[in-house]
């Protein structure tokens, strides 16, 4: 009985010392064998324009009075939230999604402006431009990338953009923006 206690107590003081190297191999294997570039470009941009996005879809909801961009806005949210959601869960053990990564510079833009103003510059910077970088990132990861799950989720993501792009060109035409 004395010997299945003690040998228990080894065993459990043991696993912690286990575990903390295993995760310290981990982080070593990661950080000696990064994510090809092309793969780390990837997630840069598509966590970059999904948070852009999603922060400029929430200024929409101030700073518009326009249904159809804030409806736009609504619908970008939805959609790049889903995809902030798969990107993480596609990202390889150990490669962190940066959080927050919006482009504060085109959101510093928007911010004060209100009304029409506001609305032309959202579509034109957030709805066209936003999403042509967003579409050239994910067919530069189809054709580049080297990571299966990264290539699969861009794959996926792609007609998504596409179709936001679509969306964006016709709100564009509708209100007068000039792409």
């Amino acid at each position: 009985m004395k010997r299945t206690a003690l040998a228990l107590t080894c065993c459990a003081l043991l696993l912690p010392v286990g575990v903390a190297e295993a995760q310290t191999q981990a982080a070593s294997t990661t950080a000696a064998n990064p994510l090809p570039e092309p793969d780390r470009d990837f997630v840069q941009a598509a966590s970059m324009s999904s948070s852009t996005e999603i922060d400029a879809g929430k200024l929409a909801q101030k700073n518009s009075s326009d249904k159809d961009v804030k409806s736009f806005a609504h619908h970008m949210m939805l959609d790049h939230t889903k995809l902030t959601v798969e990107l993480k869960a596609k990202a390889p053990h150990g490669v962190e999604v940066p959080k927050d990564n919006s482009d504060t510079s085109v959101l510093d833009e928007l911010k004060p402006l209100k009304g029409k103003e506001f609305d032309d510059a959202y579509i034109a910077k957030i709805g066209l431009k936003g999403h042509q970088d967003a579409v050239a990132a994910f067919k530069k990861e189809i054709s580049d990338g080297q990571n299966a799950d990264l290539k699969k989720l861009a794959q996926k993501g792609l007609p998504v953009i596409e179709h936001h792009y679509a969306l964006a060109q016709q709100l564009a035409k509708k209100k007068g923006v000039k792409e």
